[in-house]
């Protein structure tokens, strides 16, 4: 069975050495290369084309969230893997966000970091039970955030708007609406610029838009 290829990107030269003696004792895994800083991690990628990269957060320079960003942006073959001290939500969910394939904490055993390198490299995703709880809640949180704002802007409409608005989504043009309510058009295109307004968009399109995905009817 071919090894997994993972560079190891660290600041603290003990921490490179303990987790290339780890992994390399399993057998099933080739550490090809190292860096201790962003930077290097950049240069090293072009030439060694890791499978995988094992990453610290905290780092001088460009940061384990910010190399992640930018080697996902750049390859969609090296799969970026944080491995760090941070138990904490900001840190995750911003990882997650940067397009980590997976997120470990240094006190991981052996085994779970083997498993985590053989899911990542097979195209999943890998993250700890601790983590993977903080990750569906703040995608909950950001669920309820989201559906207040809904909620929040549904206020903002009065009635006629909500009549205009549903016509508007149904395709009908201001003429159109116009002779449905028993209005002017004119009233229709005031009432349609005073939705765009209220709701921060630009034309009668992301208006639409806006009202189907956060269904405003």
């Amino acid at each position: 069975m071919k090894k997994i290829q993972v560079l190891l990107v660290d600041d603290h030269t003990i921490v490179r050495n303990g987790l290339r003696s780890i992994l390399e004792n399993t057998g099933e895994v080739e550490v090809i290369g190292e860096a201790s800083t962003g930077e290097e991690a950049l240069e090293k990628i072009m030439v060694l084309a890791p499978q995988i990269m094992l990453v610290d957060i905290s780092m001088p320079g460009i940061s384990g969230i910010d190399l992640v960003k930018r080697v996902v942006k750049q390859s969609n073959q090296i799969r970026p893997v944080i491995l760090s001290m941070h138990n904490d939500d900001a840190y995750i969910l911003k990882s997650v966000e940067a397009g980590a394939y997976g997120y470990l904490l240094k006190d991981a055993t052996r085994e779970e970091i083997l498993t985590a390198l053989h899911t990542v490299k097979n195209g999943d995703k890998y993250f700890s039970a601790s983590v993977a709880s903080i990750i569906v809640n703040g995608y909950l949180s950001q669920v309820q955030r989201v559906e207040k704002a809904s909620e929040s802007r549904k206020t903002l409409l009065s009635k006629k708007e909500k009549e205009v608005l549903k016509l508007l989504v149904e395709g009908m043009s201001s003429r159109q609406i116009a002779d449905q309510l028993n209005l002017s058009v004119r009233t229709v295109d005031n009432h349609r610029a005073n939705m765009m307004r209220r709701l921060q968009v630009h034309n009668a399109a992301e208006l639409v838009k806006l009202a189907l995905e956060e269904k405003l009817l």
